[in-house]
């Protein structure tokens, strides 16, 4: 059996790896095992907190809201019953919006709520 050589496909692997981990400190950007292991943790690191800025989101959302809603003499959970009870269906994300940019709107949006839980 005769004898494969890989040189060139092993070179654009390394320089793919050594690219990718531009800017890292010490021998992680110039040696190619400390910079794959480097580049490993930084991909896996990125996937998960891709998954984890939704939920952040989220809580900075709900913050925003609670905030709002207090101003208006309710709470966070009192707010989204109400709107619940009223069939309001408007999600967390523009309510947040709401809250910040346009406050006449939001007011509507607890006085409804508001009306609902007295009912």
């Amino acid at each position: 059996m005769s004898r494969v050589k890989g040189g060139a496909v092993t070179r654009r692997r390394h320089k793919k790896i050594l690219r990718m981990a531009k800017g890292h400190r010490g021998s992680r950007h110039k040696l190619f095992r400390q910079a794959n292991e480097s580049v490993m943790h930084a991909l896996r690191y990125a996937y998960e907190h891709r998954r984890d800025r939704k939920g952040q989101f989220r809580r900075l959302w709900i913050t925003r809201i609670n905030a709002a809603a207090r101003l208006h003499g309710l709470s966070y959970s009192k707010l989204i019953a109400g709107l619940g009870k009223a069939k309001v269906e408007i999600n967390r994300k523009i309510l947040a919006d709401l809250a910040v940019r346009n406050e006449p709107a939001f007011a509507k949006i607890a006085a409804t709520a508001k009306a609902a839980l007295s009912r």
